[in-house]
């Protein structure tokens, strides 16, 4: 008998077997098909629980009984994900689909608006903020100074699965390379470094070839090493930043490089080095200025650190055109080391109401900082009737004042004048809120932290 034939009664038991097993299973469906129809029919009941309590929020009254009713409801809606994934209203919830009339989407906004049942919470003023951004582009491609603060802001204030959301499409931009422009720079190293992620910080710094966005990535995470009292990591980075600079010529950001060396202690090869850099840049300047380009920015900073205070002056003028932000930057270092007389004298050439506004914050800091307490009031005085006359009722002149608030005094006060700079933003033309929220972060920041966002 060939093995076809020995095998064949029994290969003909195991087919009448299988076909009784597909006959049965036509009869009576699938442990599995059951499992499902359990795990749809609790998905849907528990739904219908949690929309029940939607519905007894919006009647009620009391804002803490609705808001332990909505957060109750969002705990049962997030539970159907987590227990029934395999439900058809779980897919739904998940990618924010109307379910009937319920919209997913809308009621996690109006889960995440509780927070200002507290309306002077800064967990209110960074809702309220993040309201005001103009959205994202899809897929990101430019830089976005505003999110990134907004990330790191959540982070700080222990948001941190938040504060990651919204900055990993800018990482993932970042080391796809998709980034409009020669530099390829999103600022994501210098908020990943605010955020305690130095070693990324650097990684994606360091592919950068382009020496301006280099050297201002490394300098910036040096000072925030120095923040966090990591001394020698830093001290190391602004020499990292140095021999760069000389090893690719980049002279036009050295002054960049001089910050770093003094915000590490290395005062006297800072001093040695900006003063070469002045001969280089700002003296040849003065004797051919019809031929010869200025000085950046960052060495009118520099000046004012280290420098001569009217030769830091005289650097100012020939850039403050182009890079007004310099003027607050320069004035409050040079007020940093007592030259109050001829910062104030440049304060009264200011006309525009929110430069006013930052240098005058800068005053009472820089006072605060070298203990004249009479000169720090006499400035918050000076900054409060700004922004009490109706051309300073403006968000950045009210959140200015904020701060100086907050370094000035131990109470809260600084809430309120805070709360009016989002109220005058979200009244603002849509060309204000556009622009509007990377300085309203910086405010906040500076006053939750005590250090401000990087310049």
């Amino acid at each position: 008998m060939s093995g076809s034939e020995a095998g064949g009664p029994s290969r003909r038991l195991t087919s009448l077997a299988a076909l009784l097993l597909v006959f049965l299973g036509l009869l009576c469906p699938p442990a599995w098909a059951a499992a499902a129809e359990d795990a749809q029919a609790a998905a849907n009941k528990q739904f219908v629980q949690a929309l029940m309590l939607v519905r007894k929020a919006e009647v009620s009254f009391d804002p803490k009984d609705e808001a332990a009713l909505l957060r109750e409801a969002e705990r049962l809606i997030d539970e159907i994900v987590q227990r029934w994934p395999e439900s058809a209203i779980a897919v739904q919830i998940v990618t924010n689909q109307y379910i009937g009339d319920f919209d997913v989407y809308e009621f996690r906004q109006k889960v995440r608006s509780l927070v200002c049942n507290e309306a002077l919470s800064t967990a209110c003023f960074l809702y309220r903020i993040e309201e005001m951004l103009p959205p994202l582009d899809d897929p990101i491609t430019t830089p976005r100074w505003d999110w990134l603060s907004l990330a790191v802001a959540h982070h700080l204030k222990g948001s941190q699965d938040h504060a990651r959301e919204l900055i990993q499409p800018f990482v993932a931009a970042a080391r796809r390379g998709g980034v409009q422009g020669d530099a390829g720079d999103l600022f994501v190293s210098r908020a990943l470094a605010l955020m305690g992620q130095t070693d990324l910080a650097l990684q994606i710094t360091r592919g950068i070839p382009d020496c301006s966005t280099r050297l201002y990535n490394l300098t910036d995470i040096a000072e925030v090493l120095s923040w966090r009292g990591a001394k020698e990591q830093a001290a190391q980075l602004a020499e990292e930043a140095k021999g760069y600079a000389a090893a690719h010529k980049c002279t036009w950001e050295l002054g960049l490089v001089v910050q770093a060396l003094l915000q590490t202690g290395r005062e006297a090869e800072a001093r040695t080095l900006f003063l070469n850099t002045v001969e280089q840049q700002f003296s040849r300047f003065q004797a051919n200025r019809s031929k010869t380009q200025c000085c950046p920015a960052e060495l009118a900073v520099a000046a004012a650190q280290v420098g001569d205070p009217n030769l830091a002056l005289n650097i100012l003028r020939t850039v403050q055109d182009e890079s007004p932000w310099t003027i607050p930057a320069v004035l409050g270092r040079l007020a940093r080391r007592g030259e109050t007389q001829l910062t104030g004298a440049f304060l009264e050439q200011v006309q525009d109401v929110d430069l006013r506004a930052e240098i005058l914050g800068q005053f009472v800091s820089a006072a605060i900082g070298r203990g004249d307490p009479a000169a720090a009031q006499e400035n918050l005085r000076a900054l409060v009737e700004l922004s009490e006359q109706p051309s300073g009722r403006r968000p950045t002149v009210l959140a200015q004042r904020a701060v100086a608030e907050r370094q000035s005094f131990e109470d809260e006060r600084w809430r309120t004048s805070f709360q009016a700079a989002l109220n005058a933003a979200e009244k603002s033309s849509a060309f204000v809120r556009r622009d509007i929220g990377a300085p309203l972060l910086a405010a906040l920041i500076e006053i939750e932290t005590g250090n401000p966002l990087l310049d």
